[in-house]
């Protein structure tokens, strides 16, 4: 075994890959809380002019601000709804993301534990080889020592 992981280009690849799946991933996290912010703002406005809508009509207001007030309420109805199918649409990507993720850091994982059996591999070979330079060194020496005790 040669002390250089032939996967390591590979193994390069695989990591460079994830790191780019995981910048993916925060941005559709990103973009699916702002999504998430946007349709709260838009719930909370609506909201808001409804209850004035509400004490308008308390206070008696005229079928033309009537009319204001409903169409205005169904034109945020529908930026509500549309924000929905955003929401939605960002949450469903985002789990596509987390699963390009996984993928990418199941693929890394794979690569390292061959890396690190590899390591193991030529570092048990290692160990052999110094134990057996070693012996023949001991070796060399007994026979050297047993020829001057003659």
């Amino acid at each position: 075994m040669t002390g250089k992981f032939p996967l390591q280009p590979l193994l390069d690849l695989a990591n460079t890959r994830m790191d780019e799946a995981a910048r993916r991933l925060g941005e559709l996290i990103a973009s699916q809380r702002d999504g998430q912010q946007k349709l709260e703002m838009l719930q909370g406005y609506r909201d808001e002019y409804h209850a004035r809508f509400v004490e308008a009509a308390r206070n008696g207001i005229g079928p033309d601000a009537w009319r204001n007030f409903s169409a205005f309420i169904g034109k945020l109805d529908d930026a509500i709804a549309a924000q929905r199918r955003v929401v939605e649409q960002s949450r469903d990507r985002t789990a596509q993301g987390q699963e390009v993720w996984l993928a990418q850091r199941n693929r890394v994982k794979a690569f390292d534990t061959l890396s690190q059996r590899h390591q193991a591999g030529v570092a048990k070979q290692d160990a052999k080889r110094e134990q057996k330079l070693s012996d023949e060194h001991t070796a060399r020496r007994y026979a050297g020592g047993t020829k001057d005790d003659s």
